[in-house]
C-alpha cells in the first residue's frame, strides 16, 4: 500500500520560500542532535509503559473482541449512541464523517447495514431533551465511555439514560447498555461489576485524547462498519516511518519542530488546520484538543513558568474562503496553516456547459468539482504563503481507512515529540483537572465542599451591569 502513503509538504515553512516568517533548514539542522536525545525520551517512555498509545495498533485481541460484540448486537438495535464527551467524542465523531457517507443516519438502513450512529457530546438540557425525542430508547445501544468513571458530563448523560431504561425495560435494561472505562478502577467499573454490564477497557497508559485508536473509537467504528483492521495498519505503517531519530526523514518530529520554533521564534501562536475535504474537518477538531490539552502548559518540567502552547483553530475549504481568508492573508502574521488536501476523491461531478453565453459558467464547463475544489485551494495556499505566512501540506492519496490510521498515529506522535522540545509534560492535563474539582464543588460532591466557599466568594465580588 506503498501509493497511500500520505504526504507531509513543508516547502511553504521554509524562510527561503516565504521570507522572514519562515524557518530555515540551517534552524532545522540545530535540531538534529536534540532529536536524538528525544527520540530516545519517547522510546523509554513506550517501553517502561508510561505512554501506551504506540502499542495501539497492535491489539489484535481487541479487534477480535470488537469483532465478536459487534457481530452479536449490531442487527438488534436501530441506533448506536455514544455517551462521552473530549477524548471519547471528538475522535468518534471524526471517524464517522470520515470513513461513511456524509449522510449516513439518513441512508436506509439496506444501505447502511448497520445501525445509526449518535455521539451525545454535550450536556446542554435542550440538546440532550432533544435528542432523547428523536430516537426509540427501547432499539437503541447506549456505549458509555469515560476513562475515570468520574466525568460529570458522562456521568450526567448516564444517569438520565440509565433512568428511562429501567423505567422502560424494567430489570433487562443492562441489554441496552455497554460501559467503556478504566480496567479495574472508577465508578463505571463498579457499575460494570455490580449490573454485570457489557463492558470494553481503556487501558490506564492512554489519555482520552490519545484513545482513538483503542476501544474508544474502534466499538464505534465497527458498529458503523468502518474496517477497524485497516485503520490499525494504517497506523502501524506510519509508526514504522516515524520509528527514527533522524529529524529530516522524521514527517512527525519535522512539523513538531517546524511549529515549535514557529511558535518560539516567530510569534506564530495560532496553528490553523485547514481542511479541504468536509469528510476531514472533524479532524481538525480532534486535533484541537490533541495540541491544546497537550501542550498548553503553565510550567515546564524545571517547575519554570512558560506559559507554553499554541491556540489550534480548524477551517473548512472552500466554506472559510468566504469568512476568514480576508483575516489569514491581511490580517495579523501570527498564524501557521496546515493544509489537509485529496488527490482523489471518493465521488466526483462533472460541470456540463450551460446555454454557452454565460462567462460566470462558461469556464466551468468541461471541468469536474474536484477540479474546482482543488483549484481554490492551491489559490489559497498561494495567497496565504505569498504574503509570507507559513503553511504545509498534509496530502492524502485518497480517504480510506488506512490513511486516516497513518494521519492518527502522524499527529499523535508530532504531539508527543512537541511536548519534548517545550519541555513539559504532554500526556497530563492539571488546567483541566482544576475546572473538574470546581464543578465537583458547585454541585456539592462530598471532599470538595470546602472548595465552595472560595468560588461563591469571588462570585460575590463580582459588578455586573
Amino acid at each position: 500500500m506503498k501509493s497511500l502513503q500520505i504526504k507531509y509538504d513543508y516547502t511553504n515553512l521554509l524562510a527561503e520560500n516565504i521570507g522572514k516568517h519562515g524557518i530555515s533548514m540551517n534552524e532545522i539542522n540545530n535540531y538534529l542532535e536534540l532529536a536524538k536525545t528525544y527520540h530516545q525520551n519517547l522510546l523509554e517512555d513506550r517501553e517502561s509503559g508510561k505512554v501506551g498509545f504506540y502499542e495501539l495498533p497492535f491489539n489484535k485481541i481487541l479487534v477480535e473482541q470488537v469483532d465478536k460484540y459487534v457481530k452479536k448486537n449490531k442487527d438488534k438495535f436501530e441506533n448506536f449512541v455514544v455517551l462521552g464527551i473530549g477524548g471519547s467524542a471528538l475522535g468518534n465523531i471524526a471517524l464517522i464523517n470520515s470513513l461513511k457517507h456524509s449522510f449516513y443516519n439518513l441512508l436506509p438502513r439496506r444501505i447502511r447495514r448497520g445501525p445509526r450512529i449518535f455521539i451525545l457530546d454535550n450536556i446542554d438540557p435542550e440538546y440532550v431533551c432533544n435528542f432523547l425525542d428523536t430516537i426509540d430508547i427501547k432499539k437503541t445501544l447506549f456505549n458509555v465511555i469515560s476513562k475515570s468513571g468520574s466525568t460529570a458530563e458522562t456521568a450526567a448523560q448516564f444517569l438520565v439514560i440509565i433512568d428511562i431504561l429501567k423505567r422502560k425495560l424494567k430489570n433487562k435494561f443492562i441489554r441496552n447498555l455497554v460501559i467503556t472505562t478504566d480496567k479495574n478502577n472508577g465508578d463505571l467499573r463498579r457499575v460494570v461489576n455490580d449490573y454485570k454490564i457489557n463492558s470494553f477497557m481503556i487501558p490506564s497508559n492512554i489519555g482520552g485524547r490519545f484513545s482513538v485508536l483503542s476501544s474508544v473509537g474502534l466499538l464505534t467504528s465497527g458498529f458503523a462498519g468502518i474496517k477497524i483492521k485497516n485503520l490499525l495498519k494504517g497506523a502501524e505503517h506510519m509508526l514504522s516511518v516515524c520509528n527514527t531519530d533522524n529529524l529530516i526523514e522524521n514527517p512527525a518530529y519535522l512539523n513538531a519542530t517546524f511549529h515549535y520554533l514557529l511558535d518560539t521564534k516567530k510569534k506564530k501562536n495560532i496553528s490553523v488546520m485547514l481542511s479541504y475535504a468536509n469528510s476531514l474537518y472533524y479532524w481538525a477538531d480532534w486535533y484541537r484538543q490533541l495540541w491544546a490539552e497537550s501542550l498548553g502548559k503553565n510550567k515546564n518540567k524545571n517547575g519554570e513558568q512558560i506559559n507554553a502552547g499554541q491556540t489550534p483553530v480548524k477551517a473548512l475549504g472552500v466554506t472559510d474562503q468566504h469568512s476568514q481568508v480576508q483575516l489569514y492573508t491581511e490580517g495579523p502574521n501570527d498564524k501557521v496553516f496546515s493544509f489537509l488536501t485529496v488527490e482523489k476523491f471518493r465521488k466526483d461531478r462533472s460541470l456540463p456547459k450551460f446555454k454557452g453565453k454565460y462567462s460566470s459558467f462558461d469556464y466551468l464547463s468541461g471541468h469536474k468539482l474536484s477540479e474546482l475544489f482543488n483549484a481554490e485551494m492551491k489559490a489559497t495556499e498561494y495567497a496565504i504563503s505569498s504574503k509570507g505566512r507559513p503553511c504545509c501540506k498534509i496530502i492524502f492519496p485518497k480517504i480510506n481507512e488506512y490513511t486516516i490510521g497513518q494521519f492518527i498515529m502522524l499527529y499523535e506522535i508530532q504531539t508527543a515529540f512537541a511536548g519534548e522540545l517545550y519541555n513539559i509534560d504532554a500526556f497530563n492535563q492539571p488546567g483541566v483537572e482544576a475546572g473538574k474539582i470546581a464543578t465537583y464543588a458547585l454541585l456539592g460532591r462530598e471532599g470538595y465542599i470546602e472548595k465552595t466557599k472560595d468560588i461563591f466568594e469571588k462570585e460575590k465580588e463580582r459588578k455586573m451591569i
